[in-house]
């Protein structure tokens, strides 16, 4: 089955990944089918970039992508959506509704 996964790139302390498609028993740094993108964890803005026609191909083709991968894809398709991170006050605000 094929995935679409992150492969680990730059150096030791500062990551970059580049977004691919790749059987599911290869490593996470092993062979890989196709690069459909990349991901820099040290830009604030625009740090990552996709092929959503190749990302729409593999997925009919079966593929299916990592959580973080799916996220990025989300995100590609509506430019407004901003990351999910908890911060304190929306903590706050889950533990008085609970």
């Amino acid at each position: 089955m094929v995935k679409i996964r992150m492969r680990r790139t730059g150096c030791k302390n500062h990551a970059t990944y580049r977004i691919v498609a790749a059987d599911e028993r290869s490593p996470r740094d092993g062979k890989f089918l196709e690069i459909l993108g990349w991901y820099d964890t040290a830009i604030k803005e625009n740090n990552f970039k996709l092929d959503l026609a190749r990302v729409d191909y593999w997925i009919s083709k079966g593929a299916k992508p990592s959580t973080t991968v799916a996220s990025l894809i989300r995100r590609t398709r509506n430019p407004n959506l901003k990351p999910h991170h908890a911060t304190p006050a929306k903590k706050a605000e889950a533990k008085k509704e609970a």
